[in-house]
């Protein structure tokens, strides 16, 4: 038998089972049911009975042995998600789909370099962040990582940090080649500054919630969504543990300005209701981006207060709404506008890739969208609006303005 053993619900979508397994590492599902097992699901069946399907593909990537053929495998997932889209598979299972993929190629990667450079002088975590930390990849996506090794003696210092250096520099340069482009801002475990031993990265979250300063609310909220990619499990266990700690310290004037960063993205809506655009060219866009980014930062603002450390925003309400934190009905309308979003973002990349032959981005032409799409937008937009003014009124007290 498997160990640990691992569950699905009998309601979860045949996607949801097959990604469970790749990222469990396990063979087999119970299937539980009103808190019973009724049967499980074996990986080989699943795989077989769903021929060509993205499992299969997921595979695939697996068996890649060249960044020539991870670059080709990249390549092909913008048709796998319009399939996927063009199927009616939610926007949130097809977030999944790429973290899995992008996962894969990523650990691929990390595997090669390290067989080239030696084993390791240290035990390390390679964390992803931003997004890929949230497990809500999209097709336009760029690095967002970081490295975390154990404290070691004086002397051995610099040959350890040597080491990490040179790796996550080569790790970058393997992905930037495949298609994961270096991230402009710099957070990026090649950038020094996200490179450091454990005792480093807790005097960083220490000081980003001491120093209230509007920069380190940015560098906090990315480097909380953040998860193990590769590595040693215990040592992001420790960092958690410690943030959690300070997390339960009074630090009002911290939460203040987390919340107002928060509410630094408004809903693209104008006074009279309309939908707020930008002239590119000679046609109107929508910034999707913009336009999702309010709910991941509201939605991490209560995880952050009430300590839930799920990484997903999905993951994060669900866990509001058991703490009651939400009601169900907040939780509906929060998690359906997130979800919609998405899919416009991913279908319009998936679009701007595989018909137009450029490069995706995220932004909507505003006269591509149905008069339905326009309206859903709009309430979209008001119930987020709505959330907003709750923050602002539980958390700032009008300290900030």
């Amino acid at each position: 038998m498997d160990n640990p053993i691992v569950s699905i619900s009998n309601q979860a979508f045949l996607y949801e089972a097959v990604l469970m397994m790749f990222r469990t590492k396990t063979k087999y599902l119970l299937v539980e049911k009103e808190g019973k097992y009724v049967g499980f699901l074996s990986r080989n069946r699943l795989l077989s009975e769903q021929g060509q399907s993205p499992l299969v593909f997921i595979q695939s990537v697996k068996l890649a042995e060249s960044l020539t053929e991870l670059q080709e495998k990249w390549e092909k997932v913008p048709k796998i998600i319009n399939q996927l889209l063009g199927r009616g598979v939610n926007a949130a299972i097809t977030n999944q789909v790429i973290t899995t993929i992008a996962d894969t190629i990523a650990i691929k990667v990390i595997e090669k370099v390290i067989q080239e450079m030696g084993k390791p002088p240290a035990k390390f975590v390679f964390m992803v962040t931003g997004s890929e930390g949230r497990k809500e990849q999209t097709l336009k996506t760029d690095q967002d990582n970081a490295i975390i090794y154990e404290d070691k003696a004086n002397e051995h210092r610099e040959l350890v940090r040597s080491y990490f250096l040179k790796f996550a520099s080569r790790v970058s340069d393997d992905l930037n080649k495949i298609g994961f482009v270096y991230c402009t801002g710099g957070y990026m475990a090649s950038n020094p500054e996200w490179t450091h031993s454990l005792s480093h990265w807790k005097n960083n979250y220490k000081s980003w919630i001491e120093d209230t300063i509007p920069e380190n609310a940015i560098k906090f909220s990315t480097f909380f969504d953040c998860r193990r990619l590769y590595g040693d499990q215990g040592i992001i266990d420790q960092l958690k543990s410690f943030l959690n700690e300070e997390l339960q310290k009074p630090n009002d004037r911290f939460f203040s300005f987390i919340a107002k960063n928060a509410l630094q993205y408004e809903p693209p809506l104008t006074f009279f209701n309309a939908i707020k655009t930008q002239t590119i060219g000679a046609s109107e866009f929508l910034n999707i981006k913009k336009a999702m980014t309010p709910i991941v930062d509201l939605v991490r603002v209560y995880a952050l207060k009430n300590r839930i450390y799920e990484e997903n925003t999905g993951e994060r309400l669900k866990r509001l709404v058991e703490l009651e934190v939400f009601n169900q009905s907040q939780y509906e309308e929060l998690h359906q506008s997130y979800y919609y979003l998405m899919a416009l973002r991913l279908k319009n990349q998936a679009n701007e890739i595989i018909t137009t032959k450029s490069n995706p981005d995220n932004y909507i032409r505003i006269d591509s969208l149905t008069k339905i799409e326009k309206a859903t937008l709009k309430e979209i937009f008001k119930t987020i609006h709505n959330f907003q003014l709750g923050i602002k009124f539980k958390f700032t007290n009008n300290l900030l303005g």
